[in-house]
């Protein structure tokens, strides 16, 4: 979807962007569901942002669609629990990997890795080891909870 303001961006940008970021959630939610509810057991681990809480200039449908999938889990948790299934989410603030440096200024990535307390962005796998615990039977009463992974949060 790129980078633009609200009164310049696209319906096709912002449109692409909630398909793939928050439809792909519900979709992907929906067809785990039909294996879950068989077993009566399962755990979902969505991946949100921290710019679905806090703004950032040009990211309106990001923010839009983030924003999306923490009401999604949430209400999926509400949802689900009665089948046994858990729903929770990680919110990462800046996460580096290869798509985020491929389409992000080297000026935006500056500032925003000075706005983090450690200033640097998180690795994948720090990430990673917050979902594997919302995935494990270490965070078997959580749900419906969206978990910030993030050196700040405003």
């Amino acid at each position: 979807g790129g980078t633009a303001s609200i009164m310049e961006m696209t319906d096709e940008q912002w449109s692409v962007v909630i398909d793939v970021t928050l439809n792909g959630t519900f979709r992907a939610t929906r067809a785990a569901l039909r294996h879950m509810t068989e077993r009566g057991s399962g755990v979902i681990v969505n991946n949100a942002s921290v710019i679905g809480w806090r703004a950032q200039e040009g990211q309106a449908h990001y923010a839009a669609a983030k924003a999306g999938v923490m009401a999604l889990t949430r209400s999926a948790a509400m949802d689900l629990a009665p089948h046994g299934i858990r729903v929770n989410a990680v919110s990462p603030s800046l996460a580096m990997h290869p798509f985020l440096a491929k389409v992000t200024s080297d000026e935006l990535l500056a500032e925003l890795t000075d706005r983090e307390a450690f200033k640097r962005a998180a690795e994948p796998w720090e990430v990673a080891n917050v979902m594997v615990f919302l995935a494990s039977d270490y965070s078997s009463y959580l749900t419906g909870e969206v978990v910030s992974v993030s050196s700040q949060h405003a």
